[in-house]
């Protein structure tokens, strides 16, 4: 844990471009919590060490590298290739069914509010990729996902200032308006179907 620690302290020592390469591990499955990575992105914008514009871009381009090399290693070596060198990147079975089942549960709306869930998020490309979702589809659900997540995180962070660190508890009040969003999804999509 204390390695972890001393990996995001290093990571955050960099600047923009640590922001980015936070969010790049984070999407590939290292523990950097972006919880942290993204409310100091917004903390350098405070500091005019960054304009909100290259903090949030610099977050969404690592984030979305992240995730693209994840869907490719899922997608061409599949879930064995994932369960065989996965723990040496943290990557534990139980969380590798709860993304699996999650995306069996919604399809394409599971990388969308995957994006969105703290648990989920980090390990949602891996059964995208195995169930072979189409690239493009997978991209771009990614990317609204990842979207809002970056634009809150990195704007209250800029907002605290100097509080930054303290943003981590509003992740819990972000998380329960995802589920109700989610919720609210399901029925449409339930109902539309039923009426069909």
């Amino acid at each position: 844990m204390h390695f972890l620690i001393g990996i995001t302290d290093a990571i955050l020592g960099l600047g923009v471009f640590g922001i980015m390469i936070g969010m790049f591990l984070e999407s590939a499955y290292i523990p950097v919590p972006s919880e942290i990575i993204l409310p100091y992105a917004g903390f350098l914008v405070y500091r005019h060490h960054a304009t909100m514009a290259s903090a949030m871009g610099a977050a969404l381009v690592g984030g979305m590298l992240g995730a693209v090399v994840s869907y490719w290693i899922a997608r061409w070596g599949g879930r064995v290739l994932v369960e065989r060198w996965g723990r040496y990147v943290f990557i534990r079975a139980h969380e590798l069914d709860r993304a699996e089942h999650w995306f069996q549960r919604h399809g394409d709306g599971a990388v969308f509010f995957g994006r969105l869930l703290p648990g989920i998020r980090t390990f949602i490309s891996l059964p995208a990729g195995v169930a072979e979702m189409p690239f493009w589809r997978f991209f771009v659900f990614s990317f609204l996902g990842a979207l809002p997540w970056t634009v809150l995180f990195v704007y209250v962070g800029y907002l605290l200032g100097a509080q930054w660190h303290n943003v981590t508890s509003l992740s819990h009040y972000f998380l329960a308006v995802v589920v109700v969003a989610l919720i609210v999804w399901v029925v449409m999509v339930w109902r539309r179907r039923k009426s069909r």
